[in-house]
């Protein structure tokens, strides 16, 4: 029998793009439709043959371990997980380094922000060497493409080519036939001191992979979804809501409250005297009163009055009063008019 099918998560970072909310907790665990940005990673490969038998591989920052842990320990008790540390920030490839002992035979490999719709079920018959995942996109630039010939084969990776002639983004998501092979690119890309500003990204290696003679070729997403800023994540919050993560909103959740689908309310939510939605989701024990919500995600716990709140990103444990506008705050926070 094969050995299980890892699947690498690189975690670490200092997510300065999403805070306040990093702060307090790591990027995967802040709230989004109905969950956290973590279980949509999970669920990205429910289509992937024999799921349940797949070992996830984490790897985080030093101080990222505990809530991480604590979390899938609650929350996916049943699944195999194993933690690895990158202790400084030195790059994509540097952190799969870091993970080495597991880099055994099979291998998908996703960032953390990045969140596919695309079924995985072809993968009980596919014998590629490798595969990149990619979405076309109507400028590239500011993305890393995949160059490929006239037989379907991937020739290089370009990251944030000058023009837009190849619009074939790669989206983040990989998978090695050979993990070990991925492992003997990263060893020559150190050696070559292939780095920008002291990190080692993967496209890097990806290309030295190529140039050992593997085999790489594309496959297309049918939705490429982002996590990584908190306008990207409301952007996804309504794509998740619209297909398929509303939920309908129970009678003893809502008293003298109007619900404008889709949303997603947790079943301990509390509202009273609001209007909720388009695309809101809810987390938590979190209490709404005389408040209009549009477009906005709310994590656990919080408490919300007399607001009306649009385009927002609001932690857990958040008080908000009086407030009107577009708001991005981090767990905790107090915000009174």
């Amino acid at each position: 029998m094969p050995e299980p099918i890892k699947i690498i998560i690189p975690m670490a970072g200092w997510g300065s793009r999403m805070r306040p909310h990093t702060w307090s907790k790591p990027k995967p665990l802040i709230p989004l439709a109905g969950g956290r940005v973590l279980d949509h990673l999970i669920a990205m490969f429910k289509t992937l043959p024999d799921a349940e038998e797949a070992q996830f591989v984490f790897i985080l920052s030093p101080n990222q371990g505990e809530l991480i842990q604590k979390y899938m320990s609650k929350h996916y008790p049943q699944r195999k997980v194993d933690y690895v540390i990158q202790p400084e920030m030195r790059g994509q490839s540097d952190a799969l380094w870091h993970a080495r002992a597991y880099l055994k035979g099979r291998m998908i490999m996703v960032f953390s922000d990045t969140l596919i719709e695309s079924s995985l079920a072809f993968m009980a018959q596919d014998d590629s060497e490798a595969i990149a995942w990619v979405k076309s996109v109507p400028d590239p630039r500011r993305f890393g493409v995949a160059e490929i010939d006239s037989t379907g084969w991937v020739t290089r990776l370009i990251e944030k080519p000058m023009d837009v002639d190849n619009n074939l983004a790669v989206v983040g998501f990989y998978y090695f036939k050979e993990s070990e092979k991925l492992l003997q690119a990263i060893e020559e890309q150190v050696k070559r001191k292939d780095a920008l500003k002291g990190e080692f990204f993967l496209t890097g290696a990806l290309n030295i992979l190529v140039e050992m003679g593997v085999k790489m070729r594309v496959e297309h997403v049918a939705h490429w979804l982002d996590a990584g800023t908190p306008d990207a994540l409301l952007e996804t919050n309504r794509f998740f809501l619209e297909h398929g993560r509303e939920n309908k909103p129970q009678a003893n959740e809502l008293e003298d409250t109007t619900v404008i689908p889709p949303v997603f309310i947790h079943t301990s939510a509390r509202i009273s005297g609001s209007s909720i939605g388009p695309h809101v989701s809810i987390g938590e024990g979190t209490i709404i009163e005389g408040s209009i919500l549009k477009d906005t995600i709310v994590g656990d716990s919080a408490h919300i009055s007399e607001s009306q709140l649009k385009a927002s990103l609001i932690g857990d444990m958040v008080v908000i009063s009086g407030l009107v506008g577009k708001f991005n705050l981090g767990d905790h926070s107090t915000a009174v008019q």
